[in-house]
């Protein structure tokens, strides 16, 4: 697939967004993901990454896309692949996280827009504003009086 200039801002602006819950997926044991892709459980990862998100996103944002892929051999760690979707409002981004041992990566295979604009940039700013719309913020609660 041919990159675009726009490509890797956008995939910065997906990193930021998801990195709580990478943390969140990198807990789950990898024999876990392993056995899970290899029977062809995707419900069971699709479980996961909704619990993983469901703290730093609103309901249905991040999920699972087609499913994933376990990369194991004697000669190297683990990794694991999963097909995600980001579904913030007016935008789709489908993409793949990749975690191994040491760090995860993502690939933006395709950003869909609702009312895509003619401008790229443009559009890219609208994607970063609308992931922020679809974040659950934590709040300060109310001062008591004591």
């Amino acid at each position: 697939m041919d990159r675009q200039a726009y490509s890797e801002a956008r995939e910065v602006i997906v990193a930021k967004a998801i990195e709580n819950v990478v943390a969140e997926l990198r807990m789950i044991d990898v024999a876990d993901y392993v056995a899970y892709i290899k029977l062809e459980r995707f419900a069971n990862i699709s479980d996961l990454v909704a619990s993983a998100a469901e703290l730093y996103f609103m309901p249905g944002t991040l999920r699972l896309g087609h499913g994933g892929e376990a990369q194991i051999c004697w000669a190297t760690p683990p990794k694991i692949v999963l097909d995600l979707e980001l579904h913030p409002r007016g935008a789709t981004i489908y993409f793949t996280l990749a975690l191994s041992d040491k760090h995860a990566e993502i690939d933006v295979n395709y950003v869909s827009f609702d009312e895509p604009g003619s401008d790229p940039h443009a559009n890219t700013s609208f994607l970063e504003a609308a992931i922020a719309d679809a974040r659950i913020r934590k709040t300060q609660a109310a001062g008591y009086l004591e």
